[in-house]
């Protein structure tokens, strides 16, 4: 397990600062610009690069070692922050609040390029879980690497509204930087048996291509495998929502400071979670946790902006972070049981970009109807004649809006899925699916 804890710190400083230069960019382009449309276009610039480069990802995670994998991620994403350093140091006067001006976007598209890269090590840490963990103990080692990532939205938050707050950008990019360069050199220093065959050079080049075609056919193979990645593409497809407008949301009702204080607070849900996960495991059909994660979550979007108020914003929030590393573990316990290693990198990064296909046409979409239809609708538009008397009126209320229409939409989703044959067969699957290895491991083969 020790090689195990030390990638699951190292990814935790990634992950840290990869993620807080992500808020800091969200926070600071509202603060410079007022404009929801911006922040709606930086979530979709998230997630069109997500899904454009996952299945690439998940190809140098299969034809690599994985810490080399996290190595060459760590490398770009601190070349793209000095250039993007250099950017804001050398920036024409008011550059930066022109909501529109190529100068801003030719730095947001730069330094997103340097959060994206770290996407390799979100695809490569599920395969080294099957790699160095025995398969009866993956839920909990999955629960853990739910827990680093709830230590990281807690610090991440805090982090990056003080420092936009403070410093702008320049103060972000400085410690991204610096923190990318120490995660490098302590991961350097840690070794990994990942049982990887010595490489044969007469291997055919075809054997090390990205196989989209190879990838699929092997998704197919499992019964309602398909299913399961198209369910995580619909409810991306609503997440995008939130990527897109729950910021500007929170900053409508309280500072930028209030607000990465309170995200920090709130994410100790993703620690308990992880921590209860890591205890107790996901039960005998983690399918079956995933979707009753989503009912339940899906539920609490239909009332957590009901009315303006911070406190039902928080606790909406909190039960969303409490129960996302159920979802998440459930997933990846699924993957690495019924999915051979040496495809594991291809399918993660393909379930990667096809579940996050949907969400950049919602980010792109909805921070312009949300400003040009939805808000004049619920400011002085049919809406606020017809509901604003109990609901409130204005532009935090359009928004509202949106979210309580997305939570009715992903409930109902929800519950066809809890009913469909796909849900009993990819369950069927799991319960009879053995590691190939006979000892509760995965087993080890050279990457195709």
């Amino acid at each position: 397990m020790r090689p195990f804890h030390h990638i699951l710190a190292n990814n935790l400083v990634a992950n840290v600062t990869n993620f807080t230069v992500w808020f800091a960019v969200t926070f600071w382009v509202f603060i410079e610009t007022q404009s929801v449309f911006a922040t709606g276009m930086i979530a979709g610039i998230f997630l069109v690069f997500t899904a454009a480069f996952g299945i690439w990802f998940g190809s140098i995670v299969d034809h690599n070692s994985k810490r080399l994998a996290m190595l060459g991620s760590s490398v770009v994403s601190g070349i793209c922050y000095i250039v993007g350093l250099a950017m804001v140091l050398l920036e024409p006067e008011g550059a930066f609040r022109n909501p529109y001006g190529p100068y801003l976007w030719l730095f947001i598209v730069l330094v997103m390029l340097g959060v994206i890269a770290g996407n390799i090590r979100s695809i490569a840490l599920p395969t080294l879980v099957t790699i160095l963990i025995p398969e009866d103990r993956r839920d909990k080692a999955n629960g853990l690497v739910g827990m680093v990532s709830g230590i990281g939205f807690l610090t991440t938050s805090v982090i990056s509204g003080f420092l936009v707050a403070f410093t702008g950008m320049l103060g972000v990019l400085v410690l991204a930087i610096s923190a990318t360069i120490l995660a490098f050199v302590h991961l350097s220093l840690v070794k990994v048996d990942e049982g990887r065959a010595p490489h044969d050079p007469e291997a055919p080049p075809e054997a090390r291509r990205v196989d989209i075609a190879g990838t699929i056919r092997v998704i197919a193979a499992v019964p309602g495998l398909f299913a399961l990645i198209f369910f995580a593409t619909i409810n991306n497809f609503l997440g995008g929502i939130f990527m897109a407008l729950l910021d500007a949301y929170g900053l409508s009702l309280v500072s930028v400071e209030v607000w990465g204080l309170l995200f920090g607070v709130l994410s100790t849900a993703f620690i308990l979670s992880g921590i209860v996960i890591a205890k107790t495991g996901l039960g005998k059909n983690p399918l079956r946790t995933l979707l009753m994660v989503n009912v339940i979550t899906w539920a609490v979007c239909c009332v957590f902006t009901l009315q303006a108020s911070i406190w039902l914003l928080a606790a909406g929030c909190f039960v969303w972070m409490l129960l996302g590393p159920y979802a998440e573990a459930a997933e990846h316990t699924t993957l690495q049981k019924v999915v051979p290693l040496e495809r594991q990198g291809r399918v993660f990064g393909f379930a990667q970009s096809v579940e996050q296909a949907a969400s950049p046409l919602t980010a792109f979409l909805i921070g312009p109807l949300t400003q040009f239809v939805v808000i004049p609708f619920m400011t002085d538009g049919a809406g606020a004649q017809a509901i604003g008397s109990w609901f409130g009126t204005g532009p935090a209320r359009g928004i509202a809006l949106v979210f309580i229409v997305a939570g009715l939409v992903g409930l109902v989703i929800t519950v066809l899925a809890f009913n469909s044959r796909y849900y009993r067969e990819l369950s069927a699957a799991y319960a009879d699916n053995k590691d190939d290895d006979g000892d509760g491991g995965a087993a080890v083969a050279n990457p195709a």
